[in-house]
């Protein structure tokens, strides 16, 4: 836990956290946070690719199953929760719930840094993992909220174009895709750009998240003690099923890991803009709340090391 507080990745979004609640100045130029998160997830998408062009496709059908599975499960047990407990309204928890089956790619990009600085190998195909689990969670959300409340008429065709070449997926799939097309020989030329300064990269989006973070802080107080709770449970929940998945799947201790990171992350990209098309009525003030201000700052600083330990305990007991 002491080693991934102080990993750097990790302080520059301490950093970013600690000048936003002393409401410093600071801030990212917009311009430079939009080119940051086109490279961050062009290179997640680059560097599964090009290990996906190394992999026997046969492999990874299995653990891309069970994160079908797991994007399609995960919504159904956040939503009764959320309206039984939390007494939530349908279109809220509907919203929220698919915001937790839902992914963060900047999540995922810390986990694996997280994975490599420990030595600790994980299979590199897990983009493959990460894109397919953004999609079913999504359309499970869609589905709960359709199946409880019809008062609003959903574009269908500006859904499909938001969720699917909105700027998260799309760069993830297209980067996906040269990867595999270009393979490990032709993607060499870049690889000093894309893969040698990726750290560096994601320590300044973090940065800007850290600042983006402090101020859905104050947000707090309006979404209640249950939504806060829920915010940093669930996500555990999430991870304890992942984990069993991964494990069942086949995939390695890392791999697992981070599976169940992936499973216990919220979507602040995607799923929000699918929400705000298909679920209008429910209160962004909630979802974006919960996965940003609440889920994404308990993962980054304890979750990651949390699932990390929970995985070694169950493949050490299953030998």
């Amino acid at each position: 836990m002491i080693e991934n507080l102080l990993d750097p990745v990790i302080l520059f979004f301490a950093m970013g956290l600690l000048a936003g609640l002393l409401k410093s100045d600071l801030r990212l130029p917009e311009a430079i946070y939009e080119v940051i998160s086109i490279f961050l997830l062009m290179a997640i998408g680059l560097k599964g690719g090009v290990q996906l062009a190394k992999t026997n496709i046969a492999l990874i059908l299995l653990p891309v199953g069970v994160t079908v599975l797991l994007g399609l499960s995960i919504p159904l047990i956040a939503y009764p929760i959320l309206r039984k407990l939390g007494k939530f309204n349908e279109a809220d928890s509907a919203a929220i719930a698919a915001h937790y089956g839902s992914v963060s790619a900047v999540t995922f990009a810390v986990v694996q840094t997280y994975l490599e600085r420990l030595l600790v190998a994980y299979e590199e195909y897990v983009t493959v993992l990460l894109v397919v689990l953004e999609i079913p969670a999504i359309a499970m959300g869609i589905l709960i909220a359709r199946m409880k409340t019809r008062k609003h008429t959903i574009d269908y065709g500006l859904l499909f174009h938001e969720v699917f070449l909105g700027k998260s997926i799309y760069l993830l799939i297209a980067g996906l895709l040269v990867g595999w097309a270009a393979g490990p020989e032709r993607i060499e030329p870049v690889a000093p750009l894309f893969f040698d300064l990726f750290k560096a990269a994601l320590a300044f989006f973090l940065l800007e998240m850290g600042l983006v973070a402090a101020r859905r802080i104050s947000d707090l107080r309006r979404v209640g003690l249950f939504l806060i709770g829920f915010g940093i449970l669930m996500p555990i929940v999430s991870a304890v099923i992942g984990t069993l998945f991964g494990y069942l799947a086949g995939l390695s201790l890392g791999g697992s890991v981070v599976l169940a990171t992936l499973s216990a992350s919220a979507s602040y990209i995607a799923a929000p803009a699918a929400m705000r098309i298909a679920v209008p009525q429910a209160n962004p003030t909630l979802y974006l709340t919960a996965s940003l201000g609440i889920t994404f700052p308990f993962n980054l600083l304890f979750g990651i090391p949390l699932y990390h330990w929970m995985g070694a305990i169950l493949y050490s007991m299953g030998g």
